[in-house]
């Protein structure tokens, strides 16, 4: 809500430009992650995540339409992210009450694994343009490989370890969809860092504490993707632009400091009740079981 507040009080005063602080390839990635962790979310049933990721979605796409407003993101690109954005919302919901045909889901589930995969190495290579030649090569090449696999998936030729494989993957490239978004938005604050003030430092801070407060939950349930996707948020989109905008003079060092220890203690503290819950003697051993799986220290 700041930031969407400081872009209409710029539009407002007709000042266009300060609105480049926000990247459109990165708040498209941010979105599209957002929808895909939606469906991955909705499969799990796991509804607190999904009113997340929805309020993800919904609020990413008014920023991405004020981009559109201020001619920083052109304009068949966000019809068409339009579209895709009610045709999602309106298919998860529908999925997650049970009112949804399967075969219509598993069409969705293919068209966003081919679509991430296809979207997230095109984006990954723009973000560099005009540093690098603009080519569509690393999407075409993606879109072939997505397209292939699923076919592969879902005709049998695949074993069961691969199927497995390939019915993870559009949950792996939302995550990573969503962690490009830091990248982008740190490469423009690279390259444009006087339009740094057009960055709400209240939008970096909340981005920091709302992925920070899905840590424990991801860390509890064990959900390694979840866990990085919320992590890398809160780590380098909220933590990492708040300390932009502090070397930059932006915000006070208070605010930065705050922020801060606020963050360390936070993580801290959620990787010590985790160890006490599960009964281990060491915080260390919840990554342990994040990453390799649960291992009970008293056996």
């Amino acid at each position: 809500m700041p930031q969407i507040l400081l872009n209409a009080r710029n539009l407002a005063a007709g000042n266009k430009t300060a609105l480049l602080a926000v990247p459109w390839l990165g708040m498209l990635t941010s979105l599209l992650g957002n929808l895909s962790l939606l469906s991955y979310f909705a499969k799990k049933k796991e509804k607190e995540a999904m009113v997340v990721q929805t309020l993800g979605v919904v609020s990413t796409y008014v920023v991405i339409a004020q981009l559109a407003l201020a001619e920083a993101m052109p304009l068949p690109y966000f019809l068409a992210t339009s579209v895709i954005v009610g045709s999602g919302l309106f298919l998860n919901f529908m999925n997650y009450f049970g009112l949804l045909n399967a075969g219509i889901w598993s069409f969705w589930e293919d068209f966003i694994t081919v679509g991430g995969l296809s979207v997230l190495p095109q984006i990954m290579w723009s973000t560099f343009v005009p540093f690098i030649p603009n080519s569509i090569l690393p999407g075409a090449t993606a879109f072939v490989l997505a397209v292939l696999a699923v076919t592969m998936a879902r005709t049998g030729k695949l074993s069961e370890e691969g199927v497995k494989f390939v019915g993870g993957i559009s949950g792996w490239t939302a995550t990573l969809l969503f962690m490009w978004m830091p990248v982008s938005q740190m490469w423009t604050n690279i390259l444009n860092p006087e339009n740094m003030k057009g960055l709400s430092a209240f939008s970096m801070l909340l981005a920091m504490l709302g992925n920070g407060l899905l840590l424990p939950r991801a860390l509890l349930i064990r959900d390694l993707m979840w866990f990085i996707g919320s992590s890398w948020a809160t780590l380098f989109y909220g933590y990492g632009n708040l300390a932009c905008l502090f070397v930059l003079n932006i915000i006070s060092k208070e605010f930065f400091l705050a922020a801060t220890v606020g963050l360390v203690a936070w993580i801290g503290m959620a990787f010590w009740r985790d160890s006490a819950v599960h009964g281990h003697n060491s915080p260390l051993a919840s990554i342990r079981d994040l990453v390799f799986g649960y291992r009970d220290d008293k056996a």
